[in-house]
């Protein structure tokens, strides 16, 4: 190339170049990208979940991916002729005998197969946790709504996902799960025997559950997922990250890491949950589906239960009494119904939470900084009574191995399941709430005296004090800058609003439940200014 090409391939930039001029000319992705890149992120541990939650997704799809190059979605019967031993010459369907394939024959794919199901678990387990931070600190509010909707959604779904998934290679232990499900569906009042004939393709187990499973688990779900998934991170970046109170931090900034650093770290992060859960697939079996066999109609896996996630309504089913009613010539499941039910209903709170605080506060303003857990003592307290249910459920879906592991009987770990669904949230409740007012006493008490050193002075007159030192005024932000909601009354005025025009029942309703959340009793009054000035004008001992 000659001197007069160089000079004029300089002027005028290069192939490259003049490509990217294009398409931003048309797209304006180079303007749009170059904004984002300006944006900061809060660089805090708990912000990582959500991160865990993206990389396990993209675990299960890659490794997805993999499975369904080999996996074959058919009950047809087929002679098993592979190479675990114990299981050959027996008849069975050719998901099940695909799924030893990829086990037993295919390289690398047992590996696969327990990082698939590995990924989900985690992937389930970071959901539910980011929530819970999402809850307990509230960056659930105004503008975030529809993001915590779609976060709650992608939790339901995840958790479908897991249960399709966990019956598509057609064992013993995931056939005795399905008969558990069908079970329930069969429960539904008027609707639940055709739910059940659809989802089968007739009497269960049917012909075609297999086939209809792979369809929603590998097209369906992940469909919708990754929609979510995508509109969730587009609300993110449109709503900029909430932050942690602290110095320097309001409503109307964001303080942390530019993008590019916070990039480079989140890569990092990327390898090592890759790496973390290729260990754990690596050195923890998990589903061994040639020890359980192929599925059979009139047998039951002793023993058996779900992931983990599924364990709340398997224990609200094995807890539950064989109640049963029947009315106008039809009979009423309740052992199944009632779980179902209340399962349903423990979610369904969740996911309504954040409307219902967002109704009774009337509070229309956007909030960017989080909240201190303690400083909401009724929502944390709710949150943790929440978990606790879901925590006893589980144990009452492992009574039958904790009664053969600890040598008593499964009657009595039954009853202390039934009893601990009622007793233990309520207890929960109670102490957390304590907890958090004590905190909040204690922060009261730390603004208005100091921080206690362990020094002991005696005074000219014998007295023996401890010395208080000081806060900082970044300590006394923290401790001050949030908001107590006062309690609304029978005609109420929202916060920063006007008056409430819905019926005098909604406004009771309302009132009761603005006086359960932040009435007497359920905030620490936080410390004045006027307050602060007059201990701290004297002398400070």
């Amino acid at each position: 190339m000659g001197d007069g090409a160089r000079e004029n391939e300089v002027r005028t930039g290069g192939k490259g170049e003049r490509l990217a001029e294009w398409a931003d000319g048309r797209l304006g992705v180079y303007s749009l990208v170059r904004a984002k890149t300006r944006r900061v992120f809060p660089d805090h541990w708990s912000f990582m979940l959500g991160e865990i939650c993206l990389y396990s997704f993209i675990i299960i799809m890659v490794t997805g991916v993999y499975l369904t190059l080999y996996f074959h979605p058919s009950m047809e019967t087929v002679e098993y002729q592979g190479s675990y031993a114990p299981l050959r010459g027996q008849l069975v369907s050719e998901a099940f005998n695909s799924t030893m394939h990829i086990s037993f024959e295919v390289r690398g794919g047992l590996l696969i197969r327990q990082a698939h199901h590995w990924a989900a678990l985690v992937f389930v387990a970071a959901m539910l946790v980011h929530m819970m931070r999402v809850f307990f600190t509230g960056a659930f509010r105004k503008p975030r709504e529809l993001n915590w909707l779609f976060g709650f959604s992608l939790l339901i779904l995840g958790m479908f996902a897991g249960l399709t998934g966990y019956d598509l290679p057609d064992d013993l232990l995931s056939g005795t799960g399905l008969a558990v499900v069908n079970g329930t569906i069969l429960s539904i009042p008027i609707v639940g025997t055709y739910l059940s004939m659809f989802l089968f393709g007739g009497e269960f187990p049917g012909n075609d559950l297999v086939a209809r499973f792979h369809t929603i688990h590998v097209l369906l779900i992940p469909a919708v997922m990754v929609g979510l998934l995508v509109a969730h991170l587009i609300l993110v970046l449109y709503h900029r990250h909430t932050q942690n109170p602290g110095p320097g931090r309001s409503n109307k900034n964001v303080v942390g890491l530019p993008l590019r650093v916070r990039a480079v770290k989140s890569v990092g992060f990327l390898f090592l949950v890759c790496g973390v859960i290729l260990v754990m697939a690596a050195v923890a079996q998990i589903n061994p589906v040639w020890l359980y066999g192929p599925y059979r109609a009139d047998q039951v896996s002793a023993g058996s239960q779900p992931d983990w996630y599924m364990g709340v309504a398997d224990g609200l089913l094995r807890v539950m009494p064989g109640w049963e009613i029947t009315f106008w010539g039809h009979t009423l499941a309740l052992d199944n119904l009632i779980p179902l039910l209340v399962g349903v209903g423990l979610f369904l709170a969740m996911g309504a939470y954040p409307f219902i605080e967002s109704w009774v506060t009337g509070d229309d303003r956007e909030q960017h900084l989080l909240d201190r857990p303690r400083n909401r003592p009724v929502r944390t307290a709710l949150g943790v009574a929440w978990i606790s249910f879901y925590l006893v459920a589980l144990i009452g879906a492992a009574n039958d191995i904790i009664a053969i592991r600890f040598h008593v009987s499964v009657n009595a770990v039954t009853w202390a399941v039934r009893i601990g669904l009622f007793l233990v949230p309520l207890a929960a409740y109670v102490m957390t709430k304590r907890w958090a007012l004590g905190l909040q006493r204690r922060d009261r008490d730390k603004v208005l005296h100091g921080r206690e050193t362990g020094i002991i002075k005696r005074l000219p007159h014998g007295e023996f004090v401890e010395v208080h030192e000081p806060l900082s005024q970044e300590q006394l932000h923290v401790l001050t800058q949030h908001e107590q909601y006062e309690p609304i009354g029978p005609c109420p005025f929202v916060n920063g609003g006007g008056p409430d025009t819905g019926s005098r029942l909604t406004q009771r309703l309302r009132a009761r439940v603005s006086r359960s959340l932040y009435g007497e009793g359920t905030q620490i009054i936080k410390p004045t200014e006027q307050e602060y000035k007059e201990i701290t004008s004297g002398h400070r001992r």
